[in-house]
């Protein structure tokens, strides 16, 4: 059955498009707001930050350029400074200076209690720490607590919901790198549509597709272990900044999202490289030749 539309919500609250966005999704009684950290203090009058909920704080690393979110709750207080409250003790933190800014997912009802949101902190953790996409910063893994299968099964609605809201909102940090080819999917006319690639030479055996943000390597892949004489040195930089997905082998451990064929090219070959014509079918079509039957 083909997954139905949906309609969502964004309401630009200062009137432009880098400002806060409070979304709304038709049928669910969540609410969610991005807020830039520096426009928190706006967000005074805001009753439903008020209230109990579940916030990411997204940022980078200075050191890699990899994007970083710590996932955290917070449950009203009696201040009924709930939300906002904890945010603007992570903005005079010095050691969450990273984030730039938050996402926060409450409810129109106050809904969330302690349990509630114990649960949703839980499992959000744990989808982004799979999906891989983002470094994940809490420090220790937070407690699921114990719920009826009732409203677990309402939880997860809520959590379905909120990753659709993610999404729209600009960070895709519940959504896998990609799957390995064995698992991608299981209608065989989307696996032909977008085929497994191959890249083979003296040096590194690596197989990888394209995604709707780029190029992943799959884990597995041999890569070289020696950069090229001229090697470029965003090749070089991209190889020292995945230095940790590579073992003693040369065999890459983890699905690794590039921005592009040639930039997935370079990296397993450790030298400069055409993506469009190393990266191949099984029968030997390449990634220019599918590119040119598409038009």
């Amino acid at each position: 059955m083909a997954a139905r539309g949906k309609s969502i919500n964004l309401f630009l609250m200062d009137g432009e498009v880098n400002g806060r966005i409070k979304c709304t999704l038709a049928n669910w009684t969540g609410i969610a707001y991005k807020i830039p950290r520096i426009e928190l203090d706006k967000c005074k009058d805001r009753d439903d930050l008020k209230q109990s909920g579940v916030y990411f704080l997204f940022g980078t690393s200075d050191q890699t350029g990899e994007n970083m979110v710590y996932i955290g709750q917070a449950g009203a207080r009696k201040n009924g400074e709930g939300i906002l409250n904890r945010l603007q003790e992570h903005k005079r933190d010095p050691d969450k200076d990273y984030w730039t800014e938050a996402i926060v997912f409450t409810t129109s009802n106050n809904f969330f209690g302690p349990t509630e949101i114990s649960y949703l902190e839980n499992h959000f953790c744990n989808l982004a720490t799979d999906a891989k996409r983002y470094i994940v910063k809490n420090g220790n893994d937070p407690s699921q607590g114990h719920i009826t299968e009732e409203k677990e099964s309402e939880l997860e609605e809520f959590v379905d919901y909120a990753q659709i809201i993610m999404g729209t909102l600009g960070h895709k940090v519940f959504v896998p790198v990609d799957a390995t080819p064995a698992t991608i999917s299981n209608d065989p006319a989307a696996d032909k549509a977008e085929p497994v690639l191959y890249l083979k030479t003296t040096k590194a055996k690596a197989t990888g597709r394209r995604t709707s943000d780029g190029f992943v390597v799959f884990k597995g892949s041999e890569v070289s272990a020696k950069p090229t004489r001229s090697c470029p040195d965003a090749i070089q930089h991209l190889r020292g900044q995945y230095v940790d997905r590579i073992n003693v082998d040369n065999v890459l451990i983890e699905d690794t999202l590039f921005s592009s064929p040639s930039s997935a090219a370079g990296f397993a070959t450790y030298a400069s490289a055409n993506g469009l014509t190393m990266w191949m079918t099984n029968e030997g079509k390449s990634l220019r030749d599918i590119e040119n039957e598409e038009g």
